[in-house]
């Protein structure tokens, strides 16, 4: 036993001695790169890898996004194994290739090959045990005669087909503003333009115009401007302003960005948080004659009526320093916003839309609504007979009935929302005799508000005839004061 030990020792202290000058006179980075000399010699493929994150770990790498989805849509079907995700409104699967597949595509007659890989690695944490950190990556493979083809069209080819596919099935979201962060939620609004109430000319036109847009990259590049485009909806209330915006979001595929501006605290939060909002998004501010004071900022009021007014009454006067305090909340400047619709949007890639709604166009500093800015104006006034037709196919399935002549007069001679029309013809049941008792209500509420226009009017050429008659003795007492002078 002794003498085999022994003998075992002397070997091994040879083999180390052989290692030891093979090691000298044969260093291992020489080695290697002769090995790799030797490999691609024989070896007629090139690899390339597609880490998920980058360094740090922070956010995930948009072309592997772009890869992961464009593989589930054109080569899922090859793998054996696969991985399964929830996809939009959690109502489907989005099949992915499982960790170790391999897949083959095709471009332009030439095969390559994607290959799935998570290396899981043990790391140190501070609490003094391990925890596995996985790093997943993309592999391509394909023949080294095809590089240019696969580096400078195909990969490009995966990148744009892999976002456009992203964009048809994510799930879209309704962000808001809080605390200098964005906050969401699913947005998931029913609205499209099939089912605004509005007039088929004026609803043909706004589509065509946000088509036209969305396709229009080459065009705003080639004439040096950022690819935006900006709507000011204007009218009553209860016009369909905020489902206009909806329908607009349905139409592009777009998230909604709701910014609160009372609720930002100056141009340096607003620059934060408009600087977060992606392309591919509509940033909306609702009622901005009442968000913040942008309402003709440059127009200089007539103060000194003003202040008798308030002398004269107290309730005012407290009003207005109600009115100061509450805007010490927010310090945002009609020229920080127009700073963001101008300066941050034209440096920023991608297409971006803008809305504004108002209840009264004729407030607003003409700086913030010019063309450039808000390229298109959209009125969304009281409703028409032709948009109620769409509220009654919408609301009651009808396309036809006797009393639609009598509506069609009655909205002619008064002044009635789509809002309102809406709620009358908001049916209990789907029998007809619901639907006729619908249109009966409304009917009978077009005749009051009728009714009603019409005391007004003359309450209002009362006051007129009134002014004017005050402005006539005010006259004759000018001219006998003249006389007597």
């Amino acid at each position: 036993m002794g003498e085999t030990l022994g003998n075992l020792g002397s070997v091994m202290a040879t083999l180390m001695f052989i290692w030891a000058m093979f090691q000298q006179y044969f260093p291992c980075d020489h080695i290697e790169k002769y090995s790799h000399r030797l490999m691609k010699f024989f070896y007629p493929h090139i690899q390339i890898t597609f880490d998920e994150y980058g360094r740090g770990h922070f956010m995930r790498h948009e072309f592997y996004t772009a890869i992961e989805t464009y593989l589930s849509s054109n080569t899922a079907d090859q793998a054996n194994s696969l991985k399964a995700n929830t996809a939009k409104n959690n109502q489907s699967l989005v099949l992915t290739i499982d960790d170790g597949e391999e897949v083959e595509d095709e471009f332009e007659g030439v095969k390559l090959w994607w290959t799935s890989r998570t290396i899981t690695a043990e790391t140190q944490t501070s609490r003094s045990y391990e925890q596995p950190d996985e790093k997943r990556y993309y592999r391509l493979t394909f023949h080294k005669k095809h590089r240019d083809l696969i580096t400078k069209k195909y990969l490009s080819h995966v990148l744009r087909v892999g976002k456009a596919i992203k964009v048809r099935t994510r799930q879209r979201k309704l962000y808001t503003n809080s605390w200098s962060m964005w906050s969401h939620v699913v947005f998931d609004h029913p609205a499209t333009f099939q089912t605004l109430a509005m007039e088929a000319d004026k609803k043909r036109e706004v589509i065509e115009d946000l088509v036209s847009f969305s396709k229009a990259e080459d065009f705003y590049a080639r004439i040096g401007k950022a690819w935006k485009r900006g709507y000011l909806l204007y009218g009553p209330p209860g016009t369909g302003k905020s489902t206009m915006i909806a329908a607009m979001a349905n139409l592009l595929l777009y998230d909604v960005y709701d910014l609160e501006l009372t609720a930002v605290s100056d141009n340096t939060e607003l620059r934060k948080l408009l600087m977060q909002i992606p392309s591919k998004s509509i940033t909306v501010i609702e009622d901005i004659d009442c968000s913040l004071n942008l309402t003709g900022q440059r127009k200089k009021m007539k103060e000194n009526k003003a202040a008798e007014e308030e002398e004269k009454d107290p309730i005012k006067k407290q009003a207005k320093v109600g009115d100061s305090d509450e805007g010490k909340t927010s310090k945002v400047t009609l020229s920080g916003l127009l700073n963001f619709i101008d300066g941050l949007w034209s440096a920023s890639k991608g297409e971006r839309l803008i809305a504004f709604t108002t209840n009264h166009m004729e407030k607003l500093d003409p700086a913030l609504i010019r063309r450039g800015r808000m390229d298109k104006h959209i009125e969304l006034s009281y409703c028409s007979f032709e948009s109620f037709k769409v509220l009654a196919k919408n609301y009651l399935e009808l396309d036809s009935h006797y009393l639609f002549d009598t509506i069609e007069r009655l909205l002619g001679e008064s002044k009635v929302t789509p809002a309102d029309v809406a709620e009358h013809l908001m049916r209990k049941n789907t029998s007809v005799a619901d639907a006729e008792t619908s249109l009966k209500s409304l009917v009978q509420a077009l005749e009051m508000a009728k009714k009603e226009a019409m005391l007004k009017a003359k309450e209002e050429g009362k006051e007129d005839l009134q002014l004017i008659r005050k402005k006539k003795n005010r006259s004759s007492e000018i001219l006998m004061n003249r006389k007597k002078w």
